[in-house]
């Protein structure tokens, strides 16, 4: 008797078994089913830059050269409120990539790779690859230099990654014969008269045009994404673009000084940009540094413009437009001077803001959307425009409705966070979190103690009337009814428990 239960107990198990591999296949073949044939899926170009923030041509600056992009506009979808989820490389680039929240992955830091706290996630790319894609990178997609044991993320691609692992201190010029002089002193600029190839980007736009002239010929769609590692710090672009402004003319930032009536917790110390720099008696940069850096940094952003140029123009030249799904988009803004800051790690407008530009093959015009976004609806929304599932674990939404009609509106605010200290050390909780929600109007941030959830401070800016965030009006009379729906609004994202727990899953 005691035989005849084991054997009907073991012949349910094998039984349940058999069913859940079954509806296993049955949901996994229907999944290949609505993906649709590899050969129809649409190509995809993703084109990443390093703090690069919304001052371009396409987006209305009489300063910035940018050619290129504003080209790439002219044919694509042009967001003018998209924003990152955190104004510091690794927990952006790790948010896009995976499609879930800073504060879900739980990081907020530079040196952790999110593979440290999901270690199962599906990456944007290894999605594809899953779906039938030949993906591939060149250059800085994922970030993460400093983990040895990761570089980058080798399960997302197709084949290994070039040029992706690196910093950013190492991307000085390499010539052959003497290293031409340089024509400016102030540190964390470099003017030379090198080819493009000299550095980083150059060489990178180069072989991103061999690699999509090898994809031509490959009988499967392919995921190719190409990250350059400019505007970022150092701002050594060759002197050739440096020569295409007048240095004269080059604007001292428009707002020099903290917003009036800002906690000190919102500000930072600038380290990336003024560490190291010659410095008046008060603290601050010299004029003619201040100048010099400006121009540095929009001769970097032409630099790196003429690259993707280089890039864009051989996907035409090969035939491949019309069958590729093109995407620009920089991991987090930059300050250049303006509220006193310099680089990123705040949650002002400068910093969260960036430039997207989405391209599909048969649009016919230009088009440009106020529709709030977050980059982390890129991951969404590209397997929505391939025709591939959507991956049920991402927390951002498809803006192909926006693609389709831009007078749409797919969410009412965009959330960005950041910590303080701004970098914290190695593996350890911030003692604060900001919290920042963009609306049409508003953005709203509350500081919170990151161990007891306590608000700190506030800040509200009114983009209505101050677009640059000059003045928190946060305890300003008559809007006490607007901060309290804004604090619920907010709440719903980032609820006010304590959050240590939720952000080391």
């Amino acid at each position: 008797m005691a035989n005849q239960t084991k054997h009907s107990v073991w012949t349910s198990f094998v039984l349940s078994v058999v069913v859940v591999c079954c509806l296993r296949t049955t949901t996994s073949a229907r999944a290949e089913q609505q993906a649709g044939p590899p050969a129809l899926r649409p190509n995809v170009l993703f084109i990443a830059v390093d703090d690069m923030r919304v001052e371009l041509g396409c987006y209305g600056s009489k300063v910035v050269l940018s050619p290129n992009i504003d080209k790439l506009a002219g044919r694509g979808t042009l967001f003018n409120h998209a924003y990152c989820q955190q104004a510091v490389c690794n927990p952006s680039r790790a948010s896009l990539l995976t499609g879930l929240r800073p504060s879900t992955l739980g990081i907020w830091d530079l040196p952790t790779h999110f593979r440290q706290r999901r270690p199962n996630v599906v990456t944007l790319p290894q999605w594809f690859k899953r779906h039938g894609y030949h993906t591939q990178a060149v250059g800085k997609i994922f970030h993460n230099w400093r983990q040895d044991a990761y570089k980058g993320d080798p399960t997302s691609w197709s084949v290994p990654s070039v040029m992706h692992y690196n910093t950013h201190g190492a991307d000085v010029a390499k010539v052959v014969g003497d290293l031409p002089p340089n024509w400016v002193k102030t540190p964390r600029c470099e003017k030379r008269d090198v080819p493009d190839e000299a550095y980083f980007d150059g060489r990178i736009a180069a072989r991103a045009v061999q690699t999509l002239r090898e994809l031509k010929g490959k009988d499967q769609p392919f995921f190719l994404a190409v990250g350059f590692w400019k505007p970022h710090a150092a701002f050594n672009a060759p002197k050739k673009y440096w020569d295409m402004y007048d240095a004269k003319q080059i604007a001292p930032p428009a707002d020099p000084k903290p917003p009036k009536g800002v906690p000190a917790i919102a500000l930072h110390d600038s380290r990336e940009i003024l560490r190291g720099l010659r410095k008046h008696p008060g603290g601050k940069p010299a004029p003619a540094d201040v100048r010099t850096l400006r121009h540095g940094y929009y001769a970097a952003i032409s630099y790196v413009d003429a690259q993707v140029g280089k890039v864009v123009d051989e996907l035409d030249r090969l035939g491949l437009a019309g069958s590729t799904v093109i995407v620009f988009w920089s991991d987090h803004g930059f300050h250049l001077g303006e509220h006193g800051l310099w680089a990123k790690t705040s949650n002002f407008e400068l910093d969260a803001h960036v430039p997207l530009i989405i391209a599909t093959p048969g649009q016919k015009n230009a088009q440009r959307t106020e529709a709030l976004v977050e980059l982390l609806d890129l991951y969404p929304t590209l397997t929505d425009l391939s025709g591939l599932p959507r991956p049920t674990h991402a927390e951002g939404v498809s803006l192909r409705p926006v693609l389709n009609d831009p007078a749409k509106q797919v969410k009412q605010a965009a959330f960005t966070w950041h910590p303080r200290p701004a970098y914290p050390p190695n593996g350890t909780d911030p003692k604060a979190m900001g919290y920042s929600m963009r609306t049409a109007r508003y953005r709203y941030t509350e500081w919170r103690d990151f161990q007891t959830g306590r608000v700190l401070a506030r800040e509200l800016y009114d983009h209505q009337g101050d677009p640059r965030e000059t003045v928190n009006v946060v305890g300003r009379a008559g809007l006490a009814k607007a901060v309290a729906a804004l604090a619920r609004q907010l709440g719903q994202t980032h609820p006010r428990e304590a959050t240590r727990a939720a952000a080391r899953p």
